[in-house]
């Protein structure tokens, strides 16, 4: 019996070692957490708020600016699964890393993008992707690498947004959280630019 419970201490000491974190801002983070909960080795991924001052902020406050905060997401990760540099590749691949305004049809500072490497390494990492996208690209690449500071988790509603089956008011009537999701993503053109920025490297576009 001691040793049975020996294996399961060590197996569940193994299985959280087996977690990392990448954190990163691509605009709406409904579209991202969608995008990235769909990559293998991806355990969880939740929508919030980094990069700024102002503590435990809202989305109504981090909407109206001044808060220094980007909406951003939180990747939980099985590196043996799925690298870091594969999630950053990815992660270049699924925005516009050459427009500084925002993203798509969403403007302002909080719609930026950004890499928060939460290490050394991750930095390291976080860099050489940003420079093999440009090389790629031909173009300069204006998302900054900025170390990691608190995440704040987003209000309940934001997350699995794309999926909920709530009822919400939309221009067109009310619809249920995952079909105002998909009617907002084309309407807001992401795909259309990233295909047309990345072409048959474009992740995630639908």
């Amino acid at each position: 019996m001691k040793w049975i419970l020996v294996a399961l201490v060590l197996a569940a000491g193994g299985a959280q070692a087996a977690t990392e974190k990448a954190i990163v801002a691509g605009g709406c983070f409904w579209c991202v957490e969608a995008d990235f909960e769909s990559v293998p080795g991806v355990k969880s991924v939740v929508s919030g708020y980094t990069g700024g001052t102002t503590a435990n902020p809202s989305y109504k406050k981090v909407g109206a600016g001044g808060t220094g905060h980007f909406e951003a997401v939180e990747i939980a990760f099985d590196p043996a699964k799925v690298s870091y540099a594969k999630i950053i590749e990815l992660f270049f691949r699924s925005v516009d890393p050459t427009d500084a305004g925002g993203q798509f049809c969403d403007r302002g500072d909080s719609y930026r993008t950004a890499v928060f490497p939460l290490n050394a390494e991750q930095a390291a990492v976080a860099e050489a992707e940003k420079a093999r996208a440009a090389a790629e690209l031909r173009h300069k690449i204006v998302t900054p690498v900025i170390a990691a500071g608190r995440f704040y988790k987003a209000e309940a509603y934001h997350q699995d947004y794309y999926k909920g089956s709530n009822i919400v008011i939309t221009r067109r009537g009310p619809k249920s959280q995952s079909e105002a999701y998909k009617f907002y993503r084309k309407a807001c053109g992401r795909d259309e630019r990233v295909k047309q920025l990345w072409g048959k490297a474009a992740a995630f576009a639908h």
